[in-house]
């Protein structure tokens, strides 16, 4: 069984840790979906399709940078990587 804190501010603090972890582990769960969706476009060969997808998963990115969840250069570096491989199609 997980021993928790004894001190009431430590208490409320694992309580916030652990719903800030849940938010971020969905946040991360529906860019990591949107950018499979582009891959699979690329890898089929859909330059449109994958076009729309990159749109819909730059915006996602951006947001979890908003959220803290990733950090700018992290994001920077999956947009460029994805929109490179769709301009070689």
């Amino acid at each position: 069984m997980l021993k928790l804190a004894n001190i009431k501010s430590q208490i409320k603090r694992i309580e916030t840790n652990e719903k800030a972890r849940q938010r971020n582990k969905a946040v991360r769960s529906e860019v990591r979906s949107h950018v499979r969706v582009v891959r699979e476009n690329i890898a089929a060969g859909n330059k449109d399709k994958a076009q729309q997808a990159y749109a819909v998963a730059a915006r996602k990115l951006d947001k979890a940078v908003s959220k803290g969840v990733l950090h700018k250069n992290n994001a920077a570096n999956r947009k460029s990587r994805m929109a490179t491989q769709i301009n070689a199609l």
